[in-house]
């Protein structure tokens, strides 16, 4: 699935009968290099957008629903509601479109049946379901009528609610006594002290959660106006576009969004440093960066491979692993979101290097920013991304989420056509002033847990 409970950062879900549809997907993967991806989009009379692919080789349909209902809309102090609407879409269903009322047991037992998979999820832009199923009759037919019963009559019983806060509160205490938690969610908090991507639940904002509020948060933003469909499987066209009616109509009329506040892109440089007893010490620098559908995505992809996302054949391990023998692992990412996601480089090292690798990290990156990638690192960041397309591209799976991000991100149909094309094109110049446009060394803000004082 597309969609991520984690805050910011952060893929997964979906697997019966992967066998099956990994050998077919294979071959798709190969074809696609040569045919392209027939994409079909429209908007459905229920406002919906959706797209489609015909995926005739194995005998499934493949469902995405995203809906503009991510933890940036949580109500102040109810951090999580988000997460829990779209993680109880499945506890409990009133009657709907002919469908009796369902309780949770109910529920699996009527999934369990027909060999379908349901869950929901919500991160920081978007919230909503995922549904595998076989698309013979009858099972296909019923999977789809109590997927669309879970999101337009949910009833989050009282009793599963506070059973499910208790769950999440647990998994966040636990959470905030790891080292690489406590940083990322300091870092969030220091890079996006204004804005709704900066704030995580806490025992406190769960512990506040009440039916009601997951009613109204599904009320307001579970809304067919603000919904992506994806559809990927053995139908055809007809049959998408009934699908897709089916599984909005009859959705919440929904409220307006509440606009949000512009990400502050540059920040002063600071320095946090947290006590904690792990035997090493957990860094983390970050800084907003680029929301997804900027121009310069494919150049910081290409030069962030050289920098610290190409694993071992990266600068930041070369120089800060293998040569100096300071980490075990460091990497650098961006996350681009509907806004300005952030660019960060984690890595963790022995309390008493931590100063040296961090000054290492920050001279490594400063001087790539300035001068960007040699044209041998160029090549060889472009050779591996290209060869390792087919691998982001080689199951249904795989395939639903980059078509879903096509949708949700309002990027060209095409673009999964042109991907190969776009990365071939980028040049050492784009590499070096899109990071210089993107990646402020002097502006970053840094964590450290775990290591020494000063």
């Amino acid at each position: 699935m597309s969609l991520s409970v984690m805050t910011i950062a952060s893929p997964r879900f979906l697997r019966r009968l992967a066998g099956a549809a990994c050998g077919a997907a294979a071959l798709l993967a190969g074809a696609v290099a040569h045919a392209g991806i027939p994409i079909e989009s429209w908007t459905a009379s229920t406002g919906a957008k959706v797209l489609f692919v015909p995926s005739p080789s194995i005998p499934m349909l493949d469902v995405n629903i995203d809906f503009d209902a991510g933890s940036r809309y949580d109500p102040p102090g109810k951090s999580g509601v988000a997460t829990l609407t779209a993680a109880l879409l499945d506890k409990g269903a009133g009657a709907q479109d002919g469908q009796p009322a369902r309780n949770e047991a109910q529920i699996a037992d009527a999934f369990a049946d027909t060999g379908a998979d349901f869950g929901g999820a919500a991160g920081s832009d978007r919230g909503g379901i995922g549904l595998r199923t076989l698309t013979a009759s009858p099972e296909r037919e019923q999977s789809l009528r109590l997927a669309g019963q879970l999101i337009k009559a949910p009833t989050y019983p009282d009793a599963v609610v506070a059973r499910e806060k208790q769950r999440l509160i647990t998994a966040i205490r636990e959470g905030d006594t790891r080292p690489g938690v406590i940083a990322d969610k300091k870092l969030s908090k220091t890079i996006y002290p204004n804005h709704p991507y900066g704030v995580s639940a806490t025992p406190e904002s769960v512990g506040s959660i009440t039916h009601d509020d997951l009613l109204k948060f599904w009320q307001d933003n579970y809304t067919a106006k603000r919904a992506v469909v994806t559809l990927i499987g053995a139908i055809d066209r007809k049959q998408a576009e009934q699908i897709a009616e089916e599984l909005t109509r009859g959705l919440p009329a929904g409220a307006a969004p509440p606009t949000m506040p512009n990400v502050q892109l540059t920040i002063p440089a600071s320095e946090q440093r947290i006590p904690h007893p792990a035997q090493q010490a957990s860094v983390a620098i970050a800084q907003p960066s680029i929301a997804r559908g900027d121009p310069d995505y494919f150049a910081l992809l290409v030069g962030n491979y050289v920098l610290g996302g190409g694993g071992f054949s990266s600068r930041l391990t070369d120089q800060v692993r293998e040569k100096r023998g300071l980490t075990y692992g460091v990497d650098s990412y961006f996350s681009p979101a509907k806004q300005a996601g952030p660019f960060s480089i984690t890595l963790q090292t022995k309390k008493e290097n931590t100063n040296e690798a961090l000054a290492l990290v920050r001279q490594i990156v400063a001087q790539y920013v300035a001068q960007g990638p040699t044209d041998a690192e160029l090549k060889a960041a472009k050779d591996n991304l290209i060869n390792g397309f087919p691998l982001r591209i080689d199951s249904n799976r795989k395939l639903l989420t980059n078509v879903a991000n096509i949708g949700w991100y309002g990027l060209p149909l095409d673009y999964l056509d042109t991907w190969i094309g776009q990365i071939n094109k980028v040049t050492r110049e784009q590499v070096r002033a899109a990071f210089q446009r993107h990646v402020h060394p002097d502006a970053m803000a840094t964590v450290i847990v775990g290591g020494p004082e000063k």
